[in-house]
């Protein structure tokens, strides 16, 4: 029995199949929030956070376009080429297709080298720290709380571990980081005993503190206002329990709380006495943070 030519009905169908995922993605966008242009990240509250979320919702368009083309021809094989009831035999089998398998490899390898492009050049912007800080802050990691070393200001703020009770005030308890606004911040990172990674989310990097280094990380503040930061590595038993508050607030209040710690008579750098070990000698200016006595 003859196969019998129905190819218009079946590029009919074709051309309504991808006509409808075209008006879902279409609708889908329409109604994202503020949330999902985001890509459901937090809030950016560092200049360097607008690159982060740029990098991470280019990168999921991109995803989604090649996700969307692949489901589509996959449909439109299943609509074109599907077993019809009058058909007889098989259609022409083929064994490979060196174009296609081709196509198939280059195309991925390009990709692949376009991510690493962008993630490359962002990663290089954001992990700078040639240009000169308005504020630097040695913070310091610790099982399981905070300490930190205003290097300017030459005042220091201690903290201790949390205690999740379950009921409101705890954050009122955590240390709290000040930050001035509008301000380029350098972080000093060291850690007392192991591992730790300091990371506030709102500003959508981290990086980790090593025992016996200094690791620097600088923030472009933005904006005004109080966010958690924590401790991104498991760094024990109470990790959990390793959380902090960052307040960017306007310079004059800077200066004020700055003011409040000397007048505490938290003056001076605390040492890395409690530390496990030495320090490595760092670059020029990095001395303060040298262990005084203990250690090993």
């Amino acid at each position: 029995m003859p196969r019998h030519d129905d190819s218009p009905r079946r590029a009919r169908r074709s051309r309504l199949a991808l006509g409808g995922l075209a008006a879902l993605a279409t609708l889908a966008l329409s109604g994202c929030s503020d949330a999902a242009r985001r890509g459901w990240l937090p809030e950016g509250a560092s200049t360097g956070a607008d690159r982060v979320t740029a990098l991470w919702v280019g990168m999921w368009i991109a995803a989604l376009g090649v996700g969307f083309l692949v489901w589509g021809l996959t449909i439109w094989c299943m609509v074109r080429y599907r077993r019809r009831k009058d058909d007889v035999g098989l259609p022409p089998q083929l064994r490979y297709n060196v174009p296609i398998e081709i196509l198939y490899t280059i195309i991925p390898v390009m990709m692949v080298g376009v991510i690493f492009f962008f993630t490359a050049r962002d990663e290089a912007i954001l992990l700078d720290t040639s240009q000169q800080p308005d504020v630097t802050v040695n913070v310091v990691g610790k099982q399981w709380s905070w300490d930190f070393n205003y290097v300017d200001a030459q005042v220091w703020e201690s903290g201790v571990q949390a205690e999740l009770t379950g009921k409101p005030g705890v954050e009122e308890t955590l240390p709290t980081l000040y930050l001035p606004e509008n301000s380029r911040v350098e972080f000093q990172l060291t850690a007392r005993d192991v591992i730790h990674s300091f990371w506030v989310p709102a500003f959508q990097q981290k990086l980790d503190m090593v025992p016996g280094k200094v690791n620097k990380l600088q923030i472009h503040t933005k904006q005004q206002g109080t966010f958690q930061g924590k401790c991104a590595e498991l760094c024990g038993a109470y990790h959990a329990t390793m959380l902090f508050n960052v307040k960017v607030v306007s310079q004059q209040e800077f200066d004020q709380q700055m003011a409040a710690l000397k007048a505490r008579g938290q003056t001076g750098m605390l040492d890395n006495s409690l530390s496990r070990q030495h320090l490595v000698p760092g670059e020029p200016g990095e001395q303060q943070y040298q262990p005084q006595g203990g250690g090993n």
